[in-house]
């Protein structure tokens, strides 16, 4: 008898994956609360996890990006599809648009999801065990 993982594990595997991606944006949005200029990105968490869950998104679809021409490209490439600006509510006279209030809101929501989804898995992977040990 196989057992499948996707099947086993469901949207909670890939949700782990696109929350920790989506953590990193937050932060980098937090980091840069006093860039002059910066813009504050997101992620549409749906519809990455539709993609994901359908395959059509690469594995590294989330990776670092440059806000300015001159910056160097991370690992050699800028991919920035995924993505999204956020729209400021009141952005600032030097450009900048992170409301850190709404970032730590945000990434605060992220870490409760994040630990939702993991304890799932967790819980999931117990019941494997037990299940393979015939308990």
């Amino acid at each position: 008898m196989n057992i499948s993982f996707n099947n086993a594990l469901g949207v909670h595997e890939h949700a782990l994956e696109l929350r920790t991606n989506r953590a990193e944006v937050l932060a980098n949005n937090l980091a840069n609360a006093d860039t002059p200029g910066f813009k504050a990105r997101d992620i549409d968490f749906q519809s990455l996890l539709s993609e994901q869950m359908q395959g059509k998104s690469n594995e590294q679809s989330l990776k670092m990006t440059t806000t300015n021409g001159k910056h160097l490209p991370v690992n050699g490439t800028d991919d920035s599809a995924d993505l999204l600006y956020r729209t400021p509510s009141q952005p600032s006279l030097d450009g900048n648009t992170v409301d850190t209030q709404t970032e730590k809101a945000e990434f605060m929501k992220n870490t409760l999801q994040y630990q939702s989804s993991f304890q799932f898995l967790n819980s999931r992977f117990k019941g494997i065990t037990t299940a393979i040990k015939g308990q």
